[in-house]
């Protein structure tokens, strides 16, 4: 039988109720960051979604280890504005708040006048549709299994994310949201796992993405005293849409090692 993955269920208040798929690998009663993401991203949409506007931009700053308990998302307007609006939300566990989000939505508008340069990220997902996670490097190219990339060359990703909400379907920018969380996984996998836990994520979107699965490419790694600082591309089938950017701290004490997984 298969398993129905799902990250939350919503009591009858609309607070956010773990499922064990929420849970992550740093300690046994810590949500990972995926899930928090979700939960953020889900409660801003629904509060202050607007249909003629972009939402460009979106900072979740994870302060404090969200644990295995309800999460409450608490929203407010900031600005609204002819061309943009802002809100943001907490995310609190009892009075206690873990994190904090700032949405930025830009109206849509025609491109100017004149040609621009663009940057070329070239992404060459496999071809196979069969497996809900992919992951590539450099030095193994795409497998099913993480343990084939534990080493220190350029890391990729090409996944399906699990609903938000049990029998809720993800919204586009829910799925890049969820999905842009592995920015922290792409850029700080080595030859030993992981050691740096990151502290936020940085999400900037030109559009939102189309189809089923999101792709990550890394493309900057700058470490120094125990801080990293990670940049990566986010893909769709149709090509880049936009980026993640995450800073992390050392955690060599928790050190995630995927070798054997």
């Amino acid at each position: 039988m298969t398993a129905i993955l799902y990250f939350f269920t919503l009591d009858d208040d609309g607070h956010y109720l773990p499922s064990t798929y929420a849970l992550g690998r740093w300690a046994p009663d810590m949500l990972n960051g995926p899930a928090v993401c979700a939960a953020v991203a889900r409660s801003l949409e629904i509060d202050f979604g607007l249909d003629d506007f972009v939402p460009a931009r979106i900072t979740i700053d994870l302060f404090k280890a969200a644990r295995n308990a309800p999460l409450q998302v608490r929203t407010r307007e900031v600005r609204s504005g002819r061309r943009i609006h802002i809100s943001e939300a907490d995310v609190c566990q009892g009075d206690t708040v873990v994190a904090q989000a700032t949405l930025v939505q830009l109206r849509r508008a025609a491109a100017p006048p004149g040609q621009e340069w663009h940057s070329q990220h070239p992404f060459d997902p496999p071809e196979s549709e069969g497996h809900r996670r992919w992951y590539g490097s450099t030095d193994a190219g795409w497998t099913q299994t993480m343990g084939d990339h534990q080493n220190g060359s350029r890391k990729q990703l090409w996944a399906k994310s699990i609903p938000a909400v049990l029998d809720v379907e993800n919204t586009p920018f829910v799925q890049l949201v969820m999905a842009a969380e592995a920015t922290s996984l792409v850029t700080n996998w080595g030859s030993d796992g992981i050691g740096y836990i990151n502290c936020d994520l940085t999400v900037a979107i030109s559009r939102l993405p189309a189809g089923e699965r999101i792709g990550l490419t890394a493309d900057t790694h700058i470490t120094s005293d125990g801080i990293a600082i990670g940049t990566a591309t986010l893909f769709d089938h149709l090509g880049p849409l936009g980026t993640g950017m995450v800073t992390a701290l050392s955690n060599a004490a928790a050190q995630i090692d995927f070798s054997g997984h």
